[in-house]
């Protein structure tokens, strides 16, 4: 689950290195990293003009260089502009007369424009002023790469960088802080802050065990009782709350989880074989020596069947955890874990799928089969509208639920099937719009008592946009907020609560201990030892930016069940005491492995640090 550095300016806007226009006292300050040679540029030039006058003394306008990349012309430009400032000090009347001049500087001699322009010529009386000039673009273009400017232009309102729309009223709404953009620029913020799902996780934990164990408990375990669905005659289909959470909702986080995977195989890190069989092997040892001693340590009955329980990870609490680390973890040993947990997760759905689902109902299965049979076909068929997608999800759903097999397979079936195709030819597409667009300009005459492009140009528009990605990293990229920010805070909320005593624990002794010793002692043991494996035969290699201790620390992470485990655990065990002694055996060993990955990686962290 990725997350974005939030961009601030570097360094901030200081009066005597800047270029301003206003009261430097003023309570907005509008910076663009922009370039001449720029068409976006010269269009919101004229936006900043516009909001110039309308905040009047309230804002203050800073413009730092940053040229198209490539661009001779752009720099140029750039240059010349700051030549003005050196030896005429008419930076500003400069400024505007290239920005009117815009693309069309790609045909101006700048010996000619600065003649034009009444700038004195370049020769030896003036070289150190050029030098200045130069010195002073190359800073704005440094700076810009520090404060995360992407494109030309990129703006700062109060030092933090803008993300919206160009067009005057977004931006008048962002710089006048309106309750929408606050509330939007506090979400992004937080979403883009990499221990968020973890912290939001933890929340939810904390606040179900807090209340199951309050005199709300009672009321707050009957809602999670309360029958929900739909009644139509004599027929009627519904589950209590905490079902539609585990069953339907949790299905958009392993739709989440089988289109990472399916990126990571097609186009990402484990696109590679040697590359993807050494978290591949580590995921399946961390798997199987944590079952193997649950399984010594239980004795054969009816709480064997917890066997699967620690053998998963929870992904949003061990990345979490590795982002507050920051650079003490590697970056090649964060994608490790990553990819090794994303398996994790993918196993044991079939997990579950294979060994907790109850009795198979054939008609309904064979169903379920007919429409995974439609989604292969509208796949090879290159179908790349999300809607049929969709819908035969929804049935497939059904159908699996009807069938008794766990319907969360659902989600992964639709990941694997839903289609990627080749990436787009970017110069292609933005040669494509620009022509649209370009044709809309230029059609000034039917513009006439019409707002906007024309339906046709939009559809254009829609089609270009539609092509730049693939129906599989679209979904992704639409999804994942949905499945970190209320599918598994709400799960959490549902089936955390662990009613605090000790009847729980008496006679189910074994069951915590063997939980426990699985996630903290086997999850480690086995990646680690599968690992190694794989590297000693020359089916893997490891990566040289992190060393065996860290990758310890990293497995002992892996230890953190949590969310896979209490989901199992639901399915494991119905008797309501057996699945509270699962609880607690999940909850201890989530902290205990988490508190030694983090010690064992900040202590390796030091060396590294100390020894850079």
């Amino acid at each position: 689950m990725s997350n974005t550095h939030i961009s601030k300016l570097d360094p901030p806007v200081h009066s005597g290195s800047d270029h301003t226009l206003g009261d430097p006292s003023a309570e907005i300050t509008l910076v663009e990293y922009g370039s001449y040679n720029c068409s976006y540029c010269q269009a919101a030039h004229d936006v900043v003009a516009n909001l110039r006058d309308r905040f009047d003394g309230r804002m203050r306008y800073v413009f730092r260089h940053r040229p198209i990349l490539g661009n001779n012309k752009a720099r140029q430009a750039a240059e010349l502009a700051e030549y003005a400032h050196e030896t005429t000090n008419r930076y500003w009347e400069t400024h505007d007369a290239l920005m009117k001049l815009g693309p069309s500087l790609e045909h101006i001699d700048f010996e000619t424009l600065a003649t034009q322009l009444d700038l004195p010529p370049r020769d030896a009386s003036t070289q150190e002023a050029w030098n200045r000039a130069q010195a002073k673009v190359e800073a704005d273009i440094a700076s810009s790469k520090r404060s995360g400017a992407p494109v030309s232009p990129t703006f700062f309102i109060n030092s933090r960088r803008y993300e919206g729309p160009w067009d005057e009223n977004t931006l008048a709404e962002a710089i006048l802080g309106s309750l929408g953009h606050r509330v939007q620029t506090i979400a992004l913020d937080f979403a883009r802050w990499a221990p968020s799902t973890g912290l939001l996780l933890l929340a939810m934990t904390i606040l179900a065990v807090v209340t199951v164990n309050s005199p709300l408990g009672p009321m707050f375990e009957a809602l999670w009782n309360i029958p929900i669905g739909l009644t139509e005659g004599d027929v009627a289909f519904r589950l209590p709350l905490r079902e539609w959470i585990n069953d339907c909702l949790l299905t958009i986080f392993f739709l989440v989880v089988g289109l990472e995977i399916k990126r990571e195989l097609t186009v990402g890190r484990l696109a590679a074989r040697r590359a993807a069989a050494l978290p591949l092997a580590a995921a399946l040892g961390g798997m199987t020596v944590p079952a193997i001693i649950y399984l010594l340590l239980v004795p054969a009955g009816p709480l064997a069947s917890g066997w699967a329980i620690p053998t998963t990870t929870d992904t949003a609490f061990a990345v979490a955890l590795i982002a507050l680390l920051g650079r003490r973890v590697p970056v090649e040993l964060r994608v490790f874990l990553t990819a090794a947990v994303v398996v994790d997760d993918l196993v044991a759905i079939v997990l579950v799928t294979a060994f907790y689902s109850g009795h198979i109902d054939p008609f309904n299965a064979a169903a379920a089969v007919i429409i995974t049979g439609l989604l292969v076909l509208l796949n090879r068929g290159g179908v790349y509208r999300a809607l049929p997608y969709a819908l035969l999800g929804i049935l497939l759903w059904i159908f699996l639920h009807a069938a008794g097999l766990h319907a969360t397979l659902a989600g992964v079936i639709v990941a694997v099937l839903t289609p990627t195709r080749p990436p787009a030819n970017l110069t292609a597409l933005m040669a494509q719009a620009e022509s649209v667009l370009h044709a809309e300009l230029r059609s000034s005459e039917e513009r006439v008592l019409r707002h906007g492009p024309s339906e046709s140009s939009m559809r254009a528009l829609d089609a270009i946009h539609d092509r730049i990605e693939s129906p599989a990293d679209k979904l992704l990229r639409a999804v994942e907020p949905w499945s970190s920010y209320l599918v598994l805070p709400l799960f959490a909320l549902a089936n955390a609560g662990l009613v605090l005593s000790m009847e729980v624990v008496d006679g189910r002794e074994f069951l915590i201990l063997a939980i426990m010793l699985g996630l903290v002692v086997g999850k480690p043991l086995g990646m680690v030892a599968a690992a190694a494996i794989a590297v000693r035969m020359g089916w893997a290699v490891k990566p040289d930016a992190y060393s065996w201790r860290q990758m310890i620390g990293a497995a002992a992470l892996a230890g953190i069940g949590f969310t896979m485990s209490l989901y199992i655990a639901a399915k494991a065990f119905p008797h309501a005491p057996d699945f509270a002694a699962a609880k607690i055996g999940v909850f201890l060993a989530s902290i205990l492995a988490g508190a030694l990955g983090v010690f064992l990686l900040w202590q390796q962290g030091k060396r590294m640090i100390k020894h850079s």
